[in-house]
């Protein structure tokens, strides 16, 4: 390597730092833009080829851009803005002590069970506001939290345009200067292409299905902030072994102690019946078999994506796992003797 040679490293290298830094404050919604865009981009080519016949092929991939993003803000962004609304308003509201759940009545069952006079309101209040300070910094930054989620979300919205209108030509370019032959550049591309949209389909759609299945037992239970704890859910159906039971069935039991009987078994059945089978069977039928993950890589890679880039990490984390599962079968496959 000559020195001119070495010299590009090194500028490269520092360049990439300070893109880096520069990028750093809205790596989450960077990533997210990508998540987007790739989910997108299936539907974003098939009505481009529709619109080409009308139009032009430029004016085609625009129209077709600027139609699945507004539709995406209709039919997600809107949508997931709500819940993520009430969650912080409920959130905060248990933080502050004020919170819908008869309280009282669990602390009666509990000493009358144990003869001990736990402060259930007191758990709660505490648990409350550790959430507000992880996730926003403390009662304060919720407004801050806001303000930045608005400005990182109209740079993702930008951010997908542009990705669905000039990602094939990003791909074809990482293809040509890739230093592997190109038979193993194809096949790689086509491993992280599967690999990623397997994790995607698989394990994020039915975690939010599993969710929204259970949110509607909790509401026709007549539990008391059911788009909170729907929002939790969805988080731990994430979860591997952990799933949407650590909510809906302490719910049940709620239920039970303070006297709402029915009620309770209702949630417990739907819950055994219903709840846990979207799992079981659900996501054998929408992962794509070639994209198989363990459960624990999942577990892994979820609790390292939340504590590296906050909470896209959900999301994140399994897929860089992922496509760490596809460079390393790619790479037994085609230097196997090595």
């Amino acid at each position: 390597m000559n020195r001119g040679q070495s010299f590009l490293l090194l500028l490269m290298g520092a360049v990439s730092l300070l893109t880096l830094f520069v990028i750093l404050p809205f790596v989450e919604y960077v990533i997210a833009s990508a998540i987007l865009a790739f989910i997108l981009y299936p539907f974003h080519r098939r009505l481009t080829r529709r619109l080409r016949r009308r139009v032009s092929t430029r004016f085609g991939e625009m129209l077709s851009a600027l139609t699945l993003i507004l539709s995406a803000i209709v039919a997600v962004i809107l949508p997931l803005a709500y819940i993520t609304l009430v969650f912080v308003r409920d959130l905060t509201a248990i933080a502050a002590g004020e919170t819908s759940i008869n309280v009282a009545a669990i602390e009666a069952e509990i000493a009358t069970l144990t003869g001990q006079d736990p402060e259930i309101g007191d758990l709660l209040q505490t648990g409350g506001e550790l959430l507000v300070q992880t996730l926003f910094g403390g009662f304060s930054g919720v407004l801050n939290t806001a303000i930045r989620a608005s400005v990182g979300l109209s740079l993702a919205l930008f951010l997908v345009y542009y990705t669905l209108i000039d990602g094939p030509a990003f791909v074809g370019w990482l293809r040509e200067t890739s230093p592997l032959p190109a038979e193993v550049t194809a096949d790689l591309v086509d491993r992280v292409n599967v690999m990623t949209r397997g994790v995607v389909i698989g394990h994020i759609s039915v975690a939010l299905l599993q969710a929204l299945v259970a949110g509607l037992g909790l509401w026709a239970a007549g539990i008391p902030n059911v788009v909170f704890w729907t929002f939790v859910m969805a988080v731990l159906a994430l979860l591997p072994l952990i799933g949407a039971f650590f909510v809906w069935g302490p719910a049940a039991a709620y239920l039970v102690i303070i006297d709402q009987v029915t009620a309770g078994v209702f949630l417990a059945v739907y819950g055994v019946a219903v709840i846990a089978m979207v799992d079981n069977y659900a996501r054998p039928l929408v992962i794509d078999q070639q994209a198989h993950l363990n459960p624990a890589v999942i577990l892994l890679g979820v609790f390292g994506g939340i504590y590296s880039v906050g909470f896209t990490g959900l999301f994140v984390g399994p897929i860089v796992i992922g496509v760490l599962a596809a460079t390393l079968e790619t790479f037994r496959e085609d230097y196997d003797a090595i």
